[in-house]
Formats: C-alpha cells, sequence, structure tokens
C-alpha cells in the first residue's frame, strides 16, 4: 500500500535532495508520524467496513471514495492533459496498486486481526525488492539476500501459531488469510516495479488519481453483484468515507509530500510505523489480543525488511582494492 509511488521519486531531480537538505527535520518527521497515523487507522476502518459490506465492495468504495476525491484536485492543478495522456498505464498500475491488495486485505480481515495484517503489509518492500529483481535483473547485495530471508522466517513464524485470529476463526481460514496479504504486498511490488516502466516522470498525483479511477472500474462489476442484501449500517459507512478520503486520499498526498520533502528513503520509513499504530487502534477501539508472540515476529520482519530495503546497512568489512 505504500510503495508504488516511491519509483517517482528520481522525477523530482535534484529538488527533492535539496528540500531534504534545507526543510527543518521536524517538519517531514510530523508528515511521517502522520501518514503512519492515517495508514495503521486504514486496517481498522477496513475490518469494520468489510464485516458489514463484505470484501469486494468494501475495497470498491474505498478506491471510488478516494478518486472522487482526488480527481477535484489534479484537474484544478492542471493535471488533466497528463491523465489523459496515461491513462492507459495509470488503470493498469491501479488494479495492482490499490484494487487487488486492498481486496485481499479486507478479505484476510474476516479472519484475521487488524495488527496481524499490518505486520503482514510491512513485508511489502521485501516483495518490490524480489520483483524489481526479476523485472529489471537488479540483483540485490548479498546483506540484502539476507534481509530477505530473515524477513520471510518472521512471517513464516507469525503463520505458524494462531495468534492474532478473530474468534472461531480456523487454522485453515487464517492461512488463506496470511496467504491474502502476502498476496496483496506482492501485488504492492509489482505495482512498484510496474509504475518505474511506465510512469516514469509523470507526476506523483497524476499516477495516484488515475490509478484510483482504474481500481474503482476494476472492482465496480464484482462489488455490484456482491453488494449485501442488507443496507450497512451509518457506523460502516462512515469507516469507508474515512478510509477513502483520510486514509487513501490525504495519505497519498501526504505521502507524495514526504519524498519531496525527506526523500524516497526516509519515505519508506513509514512501513515501520504502520504495524505500531495498527496494533494500538486494534488494541484500543476493538479490543484486539496482542501477543507477545505477535511482537516477536514483527521486530523480525522489520529488521529483514530494513537490511533487504538498505535502510539498514551491516558495517560488513570490504576488501581493499588491489
Amino acid at each position: 500500500m505504500t510503495t508504488t509511488q516511491n519509483n517517482n521519486a528520481p522525477a523530482t531531480g535534484t529538488g527533492t535532495a535539496t528540500a531534504a537538505k534545507t526543510l527543518a527535520p521536524t517538519a517531514w518527521l510530523i508528515d511521517l508520524v502522520l501518514l503512519g497515523a492515517l495508514w495503521g487507522a486504514s486496517f481498522l476502518f477496513m475490518r469494520i467496513g468489510a464485516a458489514e459490506f463484505g470484501a469486494l465492495p468494501t475495497a470498491a468504495v474505498r478506491v471510488a471514495i478516494a478518486a472522487l476525491f482526488l480527481l477535484p484536485i489534479a484537474l484544478l492543478r492542471g493535471q488533466g492533459p497528463s491523465l489523459a495522456k496515461h491513462w492507459k498505464a495509470s488503470l493498469l498500475v491501479g488494479v495492482f496498486n490499490s484494487g487487488m491488495p486492498f481486496a485481499l486485505f479486507c478479505f484476510a480481515l474476516l479472519t484475521i486481526n487488524t495488527g496481524l495484517a499490518a505486520v503482514l503489509n510491512a513485508t511489502t518492500p521485501m516483495f518490490g525488492a524480489l520483483v524489481a529483481w526479476a523485472w529489471f535483473r537488479e540483483r540485490p547485495a548479498n546483506w540484502r539476500l539476507v534481509g530477505l530471508l530473515i524477513g520471510f522466517a518472521g512471517v513464516a513464524m507469525l503463520a505458524s501459531r494462531s495468534a492474532g485470529l478473530h474468534a472461531g476463526a480456523s487454522s485453515n481460514a487464517a492461512l488463506f488469510a496470511v496467504l491474502a496479504c502476502l498476496g496483496a504486498c506482492l501485488c504492492y511490488g509489482i505495482s512498484a516495479s510496474a509504475t518505474r516502466a511506465y510512469l516514469g516522470g509523470v507526476p506523483a498525483l497524476t499516477t495516484a488519481t488515475g490509478s484510483q479511477i482504474g481500481a474503482t472500474a476494476f472492482l465496480a462489476l464484482p462489488a455490484i453483484l456482491l453488494w449485501p442484501a442488507q443496507m450497512p449500517s451509518l457506523r460502516a459507512w462512515l469507516a469507508l468515507l474515512a478510509l477513502g478520503i483520510a486514509c487513501t486520499g490525504v495519505a497519498y498526498i501526504l505521502f507524495f509530500r514526504l519524498i519531496e520533502r525527506a526523500g524516497p528513503a526516509r519515505a519508506l520509513t513509514v512501513t515501520f510505523l504502520v504495524p505500531v499504530f495498527a496494533l494500538f487502534y486494534g488494541a484500543v477501539f476493538l479490543g484486539e489480543n496482542i501477543t507477545q508472540w505477535m511482537l516477536i515476529c514483527a521486530l523480525v520482519i522489520v529488521c529483514g525488511v530494513a537490511l533487504s530495503t538498505g535502510i539498514v546497512k551491516p558495517g560488513w568489512p570490504r576488501k581493499a582494492p588491489a
């Protein structure tokens, strides 16, 4: 949910680096924390919405609201011609960036807790590295490969126990829920490489708006066919409204501003904040249980992500050139 637009960062050129150097650290740190809080809350709202709407309708309403929110902003900023020029690539990216992963996470949240889903979402940068390796033949350094192994070991540890399940959920349902979360993260990785390949240099707001429109078109028919027979409650509608506007529309704008202010590497660290906020929201508002095993696995996954993405680089000694 967080990595697709990272690849637009090169388009900002030296301006991003200059902004990151001249801006006070507290400015982009505030954006970072706000973004982590918004994306952490998305799991809470998805669970509330999916319980009454179902997985596909929840995802469809989310992206439709986000598209309606972002489109006027894009047009007011004069990006209508850019949307028209790149509509095919934007729609395709939207399927993998929003349509499929949002639906998969909503499906998973019918079985597992919000904190567990958010911890699994933290593997997104690892999938992005794997897809980039396959797509662009960019083989990661050896220590980044170690990070990939550590991260996926953490996922295996998390999936090996029934921690973070809803009451009455079976182990088979839990397995499918975990696979759905990992499938969503793989979609994010594919969309990141697709954005880099087909939308390089395109304004970030254009990509975000076009992708939400594409996701809406992708999910519209399945959502209509699976629309709940009983009208969902006002609580569920308000959750989807917050999900579409705050956790998608506003969050994307905030994310792009963070890239401009602090650079893509620092923006990527929001991946570590999202599970923290999601665990907190789930415990406070939904009464979800946070087990010690979940926290241990989350720490292992975060360490793996930090290594595999290059955010943390081990100080291994290197041989001096001959």
